[in-house]
């Protein structure tokens, strides 16, 4: 039986549906959320909306979704509606927004149907929860520097990382962050699928080969592979990854080849149904699995942690707590792995 088919006949009841709008200042910009929260027979799901533009939270309070379902009928409930009501015409929702926006929904529904039958994710799924090894992934500066690794390093020796690569990161920078972190840099995203300014990354061949060698058991994230880029990649064809064109079972059949490893981020699949069977599809094929996150404020990251501690807690999961990403973090941060305890429902 797969994943899916093990929640898709659970049953819930909702009888309301609440938004809260969740704000705080990263060292970029500020980012916003919204928490969805299903209610019905004294229990209450939650999800989080991570959609990347503020003016698009809190959601309205136009969804009438009260009503008997099961997991798989609340999706197909949702597929007849339109995610983004309040959206005017000189505001662009791409098909991101609405997956995650569909994510929210549906992975409250998810958290309330298996609260409404007083159990948990991993009981319904017989799988144990394991402590989930966790990477930092801090912003380097303008111009970026080793510094942040420095200090990150001085506070915890045993912090791995997980590190944005772009056109400014010169052979000397390479080699300063080779030399403070070596192994601990377990991942290296070069964001050459982005189409934002403002996120895009780097397709330069030449950074490609220097990071290659300079962090030979990195996991190399979302290069771009073209004729130009491949000769510094194919070496370490074994460690390349994808995360942001991986959307649904099929974006994986259609990477240039099948991979060894993957980023899952749940919010950017939509449905329950199709992270299930991505993750299926990837366990069937032996493709090696770790997590990423969208800078969730609340319950979406609670429930990366529960998803890695069930399918991939070994992992380099880009899934630190919150805190990790405080401007001024605090002293006691958890640190990896981290232990996942007294689950119910889907967090």
């Amino acid at each position: 039986m797969s994943l899916y088919e093990q929640v898709a006949d659970l049953r819930l009841t909702v009888e309301s549906v609440e938004y809260e709008r969740r704000e705080r200042e990263t060292s970029k910009f500020t980012r916003a959320t919204t928490v969805v929260s299903l209610s019905g027979e004294g229990e209450t799901g939650r999800g989080e909306d991570v959609t990347y533009v503020a003016d698009l939270h809190p959601i309205p309070d136009r969804f009438d979704l009260a009503g008997e379902y099961t997991v798989d009928s609340f999706s197909e409930a949702l597929a007849d509606r339109d995610l983004f009501p309040e959206a005017d015409a000189d505001t662009e929702v791409d098909d991101h927004f609405r997956h995650y926006r569909q994510w929210a929904f549906e992975s409250a529904a998810l958290d309330l149907a298996l609260r409404q039958a007083d159990t948990h994710l991993g009981a319904r799924l017989d799988r144990e929860y394991d402590p989930v090894r966790f990477v930092a992934s801090p912003p380097l500066g303008d111009p970026a520097s080793a510094d942040p690794i420095r200090r990150w390093r001085d506070r915890n020796p045993e912090l791995e990382f997980k590190l944005d690569a772009d056109d400014d990161w010169t052979a000397d920078l390479v080699s300063d962050l080779s030399d403070l972190a070596g192994a601990g840099v377990r991942v290296v995203d070069f964001k050459a699928h982005y189409e934002d300014a403002e996120v895009a990354g780097s397709a330069d061949p030449d950074l490609y080969q220097r990071v290659v060698e300079a962090f030979p058991d990195a996991i190399l994230e979302d290069p771009a592979w073209t004729d130009e880029t491949e000769p510094s990649l194919d070496s370490a064809r074994d460690r390349v990854s994808w995360d942001y064109p991986i959307t649904e079972v099929e974006s994986v059949r259609d990477l240039p080849f099948e991979p060894d490893w993957l980023n899952i981020k749940p919010s950017r699949f939509g449905s329950v149904e199709s992270l299930f069977d991505t993750i299926d599809h990837c366990a069937d094929r032996g493709i090696r699995m770790y997590g990423g996150g969208q800078f969730e404020l609340d319950v979406g990251r609670r429930h990366l942690h529960l998803l890695a501690s069930l399918f991939y807690p070994d992992s380099p999961n880009d899934v630190a707590p919150s805190a990790y990403n405080d401007p001024d973090p605090p002293a006691d941060l958890p640190t990896s792995p981290l232990d996942v305890a007294n689950v119910r429902g889907f967090r």
